[in-house]
């Protein structure tokens, strides 16, 4: 059981690890394509400036937020799992 327990706490830290640094290079090419995208828009119509900066904001932290939902999500495969106390007792946590 002890074994499993381990294999199963290896698969969630790898599984975690994958999945925020996906989560983290998709947002990051997001968030460059929209600012570079609200630049170019500033750029070719500078009195649109204000409107363009608030949406642009809005956008960014949406994207930001699915960044942080992918952390969410891999915080609790590695802290929420039906064997987190065999895991806890062979790590010599009590």
């Amino acid at each position: 059981m002890e074994a499993q327990a381990l294999s199963f706490f290896i698969a969630c830290v790898t599984a975690a690890g994958f999945g925020v640094a996906i989560a983290a290079f998709g947002c990051g090419i997001a968030q460059g394509l929209g600012l570079k995208s609200a630049v170019e828009g500033i750029a070719r119509n500078p009195e649109s400036s204000g409107k363009v900066t608030v949406t642009m904001l809005i956008g960014l932290a949406m994207i930001e937020s699915l960044c942080i939902y992918a952390l969410v999500v891999a915080l609790i495969l590695i802290y929420a799992h039906p064997q987190a106390e065999v895991i806890a007792k062979l790590l010599g946590a009590h």
